[in-house]
């Protein structure tokens, strides 16, 4: 009786075999990545812990204005002194939000422009308001038309996806907060390009009271680099079987 013949060297899966590790190293690499986006997306929400919890700071030089980016200014906390204009508001649909305590409903961000010293203005997020106080009349304001200093989070504009309805300016329908966009449709002198969530303040009854802030910041990093390496440790397992069984002819 004579053993079996190993396969031979021209038998063996060359192209298969390169295959194989091409995708294992593609597998690797996507994990390697995710877990390098998990560092950054620590340290970004570190660092937004940090200006969350500071003390208000003067709203940077409106010269620095065009170059800001959003990840240097994200959730700053800043004070600011102006004039309110509640005359040119913009209301921007939440499908969800709270009045105080109350249950999530459906309603608005007030965004109204505060007119700054310089002569530039910026869109104020005063907080939310459910559909029954949608027209001014419904909430008075005893700041409008006065100066103020408030304090707040600036806000970088927000992004929209497949399912953002398209904002209507005319209609004044909007659904995305777009300091630039809101800001030309309101006629504001030299806008910013960014908007302010004010913090929680004494409101009036049915008015807005401020911090309608959503801190929102996924980090599902380290679960997607588990599925990658666990991938390419699925394809090392089904090869090697592979490999073992073809051996055993």
């Amino acid at each position: 009786m004579t053993d079996k013949a190993a396969p031979s060297a021209q038998g063996f899966p060359w192209l298969l075999s390169l295959f194989a590790l091409i995708v294992f190293a593609i597998l690797v690499s996507l994990g390697m990545w995710q877990v390098e986006r998990l560092q950054w997306k620590e340290a970004l929400m570190a660092q937004v812990e940090t200006r969350l919890n500071a003390q208000p700071r003067a709203l940077p030089e409106r010269s620095s204005w065009a170059g800001l980016k959003p990840l240097d200014y994200e959730y700053t906390h800043v004070q600011v002194t102006g004039r309110l204009d509640p005359t040119r508001e913009a209301l921007i649909f939440r499908g969800v939000g709270k009045v105080g305590q109350g249950a999530a409903q459906p309603g608005y961000w007030v965004m109204t422009p505060l007119l700054l010293a310089d002569g530039s203005g910026l869109l104020v997020n005063r907080g939310f308001v459910p559909l029954a106080n949608k027209e001014p009349a419904t909430r008075p304001d005893p700041q409008k038309g006065q100066e103020v200093t408030l304090t707040g989070l600036m806000r970088a504009p927000e992004d929209r996806n497949l399912f953002t309805p398209a904002d209507d300016p005319g209609k004044g329908q909007w659904y995305t907060r777009d300091p630039s966009a809101i800001a030309a449709t309101l006629g504001l002198p030299n806008p910013a390009p960014f908007s302010i969530d004010e913090d929680v303040h004494v409101a009036a009854s049915g008015a807005p009271a401020g911090g309608a802030t959503v801190l929102d910041i996924p980090n599902n990093h380290l679960s997607y680099a588990g599925t990658w390496f666990g991938l390419a440790a699925t394809l090392v397992g089904v090869f090697g079987y592979f490999m073992w069984r073809r051996r055993r002819g």
